[in-house]
């Protein structure tokens, strides 16, 4: 029998007024790792981030993961996805959650930078808690997970920094031509459509990626990772895929949080991913 909070968190999920991210971060027991939120990588008030670091102590620098939330690029806030923050955590990994700035203040490349700016940032100031600074991961969903592959796959967005692999979950990395005026606006600040895309710059030389999607998700075309993994294939790099039946666009980041796990196994693949050293 499935429990009932686990019920009523994925029937939130189906009508947003029921404030899904409060219904599963007020499901969270942070008590076994410690916060530290808001610090600043730069001087907006969105150039910002939260770590969180497993309770305990560790013999050895822990492994990291920054993880950037979807949102479309023009809403979304690191404080709504404290259960991914608590689960990467409690399985011992040092986790980033940063805020970028937000479409319309901001255009392509701008919340691209900021994010560059944050793994900058994790570099450089990690091991402060308790984290190894070559033992990064970047992973995030959806428009997150735009921003992971984009920094992974583009190196003329970061100089070196011991990026050991990337995670995508539901990301759109070749969405061409655009499908509302919205989103060309949204990437207006580009010098030309294909540098809006991850899979342009896929060479073969990128750190290993898991890309992870839904069959039924109506959100973002599953197309994308399918699309992505095969071009990075041709080009001889490495590159996992996980497709899940039965599971949409939203349910696949949910699932990372402790009640809603059953319904698809995000949480697990993406530990196994980094455990693995990404191999």
């Amino acid at each position: 029998m499935i429990p009932r909070t686990t019920t009523i968190l994925a029937a939130a999920l189906l009508f947003p007024a029921c404030s899904p991210l409060d219904l599963i971060n007020g499901s969270v027991d942070d008590d076994e790792i410690v916060i530290h939120a808001d610090i600043a990588y730069g001087d907006h008030s969105r150039q910002s981030l939260n770590v969180y670091v497993p309770g305990g102590s560790a013999a050895d620098e822990r492994k990291v993961v920054v993880f950037f939330y979807g949102g479309r690029w023009q809403n979304g806030s690191k404080a709504d996805y404290l259960f991914v923050g608590d689960a990467l955590a409690d399985a011992g990994i040092v986790t980033v959650i940063p805020d970028h700035r937000l479409y319309p203040e901001v255009r392509f490349p701008e919340f691209v930078e900021d994010s560059a700016d944050a793994v900058r940032w994790v570099r450089t100031h990690i091991d402060e808690y308790g984290g190894d600074p070559d033992e990064i991961y970047l992973a995030g969903h959806s428009s997150g997970a735009y921003l992971a592959t984009l920094l992974g796959l583009d190196e003329s967005r970061l100089e070196p920094t011991g990026i050991r692999g990337v995670v995508g979950i539901s990301g759109p990395y070749d969405f061409l031509p655009f499908y509302s005026e919205e989103l060309a606006d949204t990437f207006a600040g580009a010098s030309n459509e294909l540098a809006t895309q991850p899979i342009s710059f896929v060479d073969g030389d990128e750190p290993p990626m898991l890309l992870i999607t839904g069959e039924d998700d109506d959100t973002v075309d599953p197309g994308n990772t399918r699309r992505l993994a095969e071009r990075i294939r041709e080009r001889g790099g490495r590159v996992q895929t996980r497709i899940y039946p039965d599971t949409g666009h939203y349910m696949i980041v949910a699932a990372i949080a402790r009640p809603l796990r059953s319904f698809a196994p995000t949480l697990d693949d993406l530990l196994g991913f980094v455990a693995s050293g990404a191999r």
